[in-house]
């Protein structure tokens, strides 16, 4: 019987691919769901922060028959970079983490203004270092994040998470303890370790990274 996971996310059919074509079954459910909020105009300063691809999207959405192209964008993750490119967008700087953005900024843009464009739910590393060193800077939330969990009837023996809140909703209706939890990024890994000790860490912030873990783990 071969080696099956659960992938709180649903994948692209690339994504996909790579675990099916190592043997590896898979399963799929969203756990949580993104909802825009309703979005409230407000002057534009030179520097804008971008995390996650959800962000992108939503504001291009509302900028895309005038994209604010003159600005400089710092942002979370090669893929948030390759969205703001493939938008038009000149990315300035890019980290794997918001803690090191955070940092970035600190050392070397302390006396910039920066609007930082995130969901409710965001991380607070980012805000809080900023805070910190007193740099100039507003958030934008841009949408909520929905739990909607289900329960599974089975245990996989790997389950592979993509934030904190994939967690949080999935251990609403599920235990942990028995499968291993694939993660995507440290907050994800430690709001995992709430659960159990069996922690496989991505070697970077990437989908395609924690599906390499589980093909490493289970080949």
């Amino acid at each position: 019987m071969r080696t099956s996971v659960l992938s709180t996310k649903k994948l692209t059919p690339a994504q996909r691919e790579l675990l099916l074509n190592s043997g590896v079954g898979l399963v799929e459910k969203d756990f949580i769901s993104i909802v825009p909020t309703e979005f409230a105009p407000q002057p534009l300063p030179q520097n804008l922060i971008f995390t996650s691809q959800n962000t992108v999207a939503i504001f291009d959405a509302h900028f895309c028959e005038k994209r604010p192209l003159d600005r400089n964008i710092f942002c979370v993750g090669e893929k948030t970079a390759a969205l703001l490119s493939e938008k038009g967008y000149a990315v300035k700087e890019i980290t794997d983490y918001g803690s090191e953005l955070a940092q970035l900024i600190v050392q070397r843009y302390k006396g910039e203004e920066f609007l930082f464009f995130c969901g409710r739910k965001r991380n607070p590393d980012l805000p809080e270092t900023l805070r910190q060193h007193d740099i100039s800077f507003r958030e934008s939330h841009l949408y909520d994040i929905v739990f909607t969990p289900s329960k599974i009837d089975r245990i996989f023996e790997g389950v592979l998470f993509f934030s904190p809140s994939g967690v949080k909703s999935y251990c609403l209706e599920n235990e942990l303890s028995g499968s291993i939890a694939f993660c995507i990024g440290t907050t994800t890994a430690a709001e995992a370790e709430k659960y159990t000790s069996r922690i496989v860490l991505a070697t970077k912030p990437t989908i395609e990274n924690v599906i390499v873990q589980v093909i490493r783990h289970f080949s």
